[in-house]
């Protein structure tokens, strides 16, 4: 049928991908199913295929997922962007709704809940995972002065943080994210500044009440 929704999968394991694929290819209403590695690729493929939506992941290689939700917006305000990601910690949501993704559920979520997303999302609605949307109304009326300084961070930044905040060396960092040894301790000097904070365990303290920090379960 012509009316089908076509999708890309934006994930940099091929196996998670494979998953993706399959639950969604049950659908009768979904058609062609186009996959990125990462969100360069994305980029790229959007602009070439103009999906109906995109089911994106948050920790990749490269420029990572939140930089990949500003640019596909960039290119294409009406870009519909599903987040599917590990983290359900309220700042990750609320920075990839913020960005502009139209819907947030994790990977513990049920198949059918990633077809139901899609479906919404597709329709012109949104759609976030229940237990995440509780939590959100919950928050959204104590706003912390911590949460206000993160919001400062760019999305590189933001990246950075998270992983220097979770043990990673400035040269591991930049290993994962596709950076220079320099650029990352930049970064890292300007989101000290920024959370006004000198020391890394300061870094670490602050991530850590913010919920960023991730457990063995989540890695």
């Amino acid at each position: 049928m012509a009316d089908k929704l076509s999708v890309l999968l934006v994930d940099d394991h091929a196996v998670v991908r494979t998953g993706y694929k399959t639950y969604l290819a049950l659908s009768d209403k979904i058609g062609a199913i186009y996959e990125a590695d990462r969100g360069e690729t994305a980029c790229q493929l959007y602009v070439q295929l103009m999906p109906d939506i995109v089911v994106l992941d948050l920790s990749m290689p490269g420029i990572g997922g939140f930089e990949s939700i500003r640019r596909l917006i960039n290119r294409d305000p009406h870009c519909k962007i599903l987040v599917f990601s590990i983290h359900n910690e309220l700042v990750y949501v609320t920075r990839a709704l913020k960005a502009g993704a139209k819907g947030y559920i994790t990977k513990n979520s049920a198949p059918e809940t990633l077809v139901a997303a899609v479906y919404k999302i597709a329709q012109g609605g949104t759609y976030v995972d229940p237990d995440i949307a509780q939590q959100l109304a919950v928050s959204i009326a104590s706003d912390q002065d911590e949460s206000e300084k993160i919001k400062l961070l760019s999305p590189r930044e933001f990246d950075v943080f998270c992983l220097l905040a979770n043990g990673y060396t400035a040269r591991k960092a930049a290993e994962k994210l596709c950076l220079s040894y320099k650029t990352v301790c930049n970064h890292g000097t300007v989101i000290k500044e920024k959370m006004g904070v000198q020391t890394l365990a300061e870094l670490t303290l602050l991530a850590s009440r913010q919920g960023l920090i991730e457990t063995p379960e989540g890695n």
